[in-house]
């Protein structure tokens, strides 16, 4: 089962936290929340903690930065690394390419299956491929 951030409130961010194993903490709850209510998004770790700011809960960035590792580990969230330094979290984790406007620092969704990879090349022994990321870095002409 594909796991999601498409449905809201606070009884469906128990559950999504609760189907994955982890345990629905104040903190957890207040970041889940937001991710459930949000739909398909990406977001950085800066900007969920000023969200769950604005919503008013007691949240340190270091417990952002924790809950979203966790999130990503049992594969509720699914990070995209643009850079050094700069990852964005993706709530809609199935495989799929992405955009990133350099102009502005946003991030979105290429559609699935427009990229197309012909071939990869062999890995050293012992080792296997866990994923490829596909960003498309865009900028205005």
């Amino acid at each position: 089962m594909e796991k999601t951030c498409a449905s809201s409130g606070k009884g469906e961010a128990a559950r999504w936290l609760s189907e994955c194993g982890l345990r629905p903490t104040r903190q957890r709850m207040a970041l889940a929340s937001i991710l459930v209510e949000g739909g398909n998004r990406h977001l950085t770790a800066e900007a969920l903690y000023a969200e769950v700011q604005a919503a008013g809960a007691d949240v340190s960035l270091a417990t952002v930065y924790n809950a979203l590792k966790a999130f990503t580990e049992a594969g509720l969230l699914r990070e995209v690394h643009i850079e050094a330094g700069r990852v964005y979290y993706d709530t809609r984790v199935d495989d799929h390419p992405h955009f990133y406007y350099e102009h502005d620092g946003s991030i979105a969704d290429a559609p699935v299956g427009s990229v197309k990879i012909a071939s990869l090349p062999d890995v050293p022994e012992g080792c296997e491929i866990a994923s490829v990321d596909v960003v498309l870095r865009l900028r205005k002409r």
